[in-house]
């Protein structure tokens, strides 16, 4: 029987290595089960044989007491429940003691899109007379164009796009590809940014990335949400806007427009079309407000 912390450290090569998850995902499932397991060295439970539906529950119990929300405690949850089903499978433990364990009730927040408006005078926000200027258009034009999520977006290399066939490939959760197609405005700020300023950038060093910074780096998120945050305000845009945001407002407004709703699912990247739904649920709430405001019966 291996000890806690070994068992964990195997856990998480297996979800970084078999399970192809992002180093994000395997980082906050550390975070989680390193104060799961905290926990059960406070009760004394030092084998995994003897950890009982009780021991879970009580550590669940110690979250919402900490002040976690629902969405927090949730994905702990879930962290504890892959592990002890691995550990189920692998035969170290006789079965799983996660079964049975509700997830905690969760409110789904509707996204809040930014209005096409909004989004227009954000994408001329950066200044194009500077490579940084062009870079940062043509990062924006890319996301609202395509809806990828920001790590797809700072995650491609050059080879990944194609300008003439107007697509470029993603690579989303589990390392899936798929393709998705790019508007002709956005592949123009990509043609314009990649005829001089990415070089200007890079000041003669070599790079696979698409999206690089003055120092010869690929663009991070965090640099990403920063860019994002002084564009946002250069355009007036007072609310905080996360870089999520715009993946919101690429899906509801091809929806708003009459897109197929698969077909959004397939470019979103989503498994499940239950997920993409939401967005429909937002468009629904704007057509009520629009009802209920102007509608002489409503």
């Amino acid at each position: 029987m291996p000890p806690l912390d070994a068992a964990l450290d195997l856990f998480l090569v297996h979800v970084r290595v078999e399970k192809g998850l992002s180093a994000n995902t395997v980082e906050g499932y550390g975070h989680d089960l390193r104060r799961y397991l905290d926990h059960l060295a406070a009760a004394g439970v030092s084998d995994w044989s003897r950890v009982s539906r009780r021991d879970i529950q009580g550590h669940l119990a110690g979250l919402v007491e900490a002040g976690l929300s629902p969405r927090s405690q949730a994905r702990a949850l879930s962290a504890i429940r892959s592990l002890h089903r691995l550990l189920a499978a692998e035969k170290v433990t006789p079965g799983d003691p996660t079964d049975e364990i509700d997830s905690p009730r969760r409110d789904r927040k509707l996204p809040q899109p930014l209005s096409p408006a909004e989004c227009a005078a954000l994408l001329i926000a950066p200044d194009p007379r500077t490579p940084a200027g062009r870079r940062d258009r043509a990062m924006l034009e890319l996301l609202y164009a395509t809806g990828l999520r920001v790590s797809e977006l700072v995650g491609l290399e050059l080879n990944d796009l194609d300008l003439e066939s107007r697509v470029l490939k993603a690579r989303g959760k589990g390392n899936k590809e798929r393709l998705v197609p790019v508007g002709a405005p956005a592949a123009e700020s990509v043609k314009a940014y990649l005829a001089g300023a990415r070089e200007l950038l890079l000041k003669g060093r070599r790079s696979p990335d698409l999206f690089v910074t003055p120092r010869g780096g690929r663009m991070t998120r965090h640099g990403f949400a920063r860019l994002l945050d002084r564009h946002c305000r250069a355009a007036g845009i007072a609310r905080r806007v996360s870089p999520h945001k715009l993946r919101h407002s690429f899906a509801t407004h091809l929806l708003a427009g009459g897109a197929d709703l698969r077909a959004v699912q397939v470019m979103l990247g989503h498994a499940d079309v239950a997920t993409t739904q939401i967005y429909t649920h937002v468009d629904t709430t704007q057509s009520r407000r629009l009802y209920d405001r102007f509608h002489p019966r409503a």
